[in-house]
């Protein structure tokens, strides 16, 4: 697993920098004091699946993206992963990450895959009728 540094720097002695808490930089600070992902309002599930958009324009070379952005970049850029993930292999917290990831949706960075709401799934007894009657066949 890559490991990221998120933050400021990270030399020992350093004011910005804990031994034993890291990287002294609040989660608000990250993202600008916002606590909802951009203007649309999208919300992300956690179980919402992100992946890299292929044909995003100029990710690497955006000067916009903080670190943070950055991390997120770097694991879509493996696999795709849902924001659970993401906040655990960027070690952020889940809203800071739905924020982050808000930016990234907007820039056309990433693309997001919700789940299917319960509501919306096929009903059990649907199904058992289904198989009954393939079964039959």
């Amino acid at each position: 697993m890559t490991e990221f540094t998120i933050g400021a720097p990270q030399e020992p002695g350093s004011q910005w920098y804990d031994g034993e808490a890291g990287p002294l930089v609040r989660p608000y600070a990250m993202t600008g004091g916002r606590t909802k992902p951009g203007p649309t309002g999208v919300r992300f599930d956690l179980i919402a699946l992100v992946t890299l958009d292929p044909g995003a324009p100029g990710v690497d070379d955006d000067t916009t993206l903080g670190p943070e952005h950055r991390a997120l970049i770097d694991l879509c850029r493996v696999e795709t992963q849902s924001v659970a993930e993401l906040a655990a292999g960027a070690d952020l917290p889940v809203g800071v990450v739905r924020v982050l990831l808000g930016d990234l949706l907007e820039l056309g960075c990433v693309t997001v895959s919700r789940p299917v709401p319960p509501a919306q799934l096929p009903d059990e007894r649907i199904l058992r009728e289904v198989i009954a009657g393939l079964r039959a066949l």
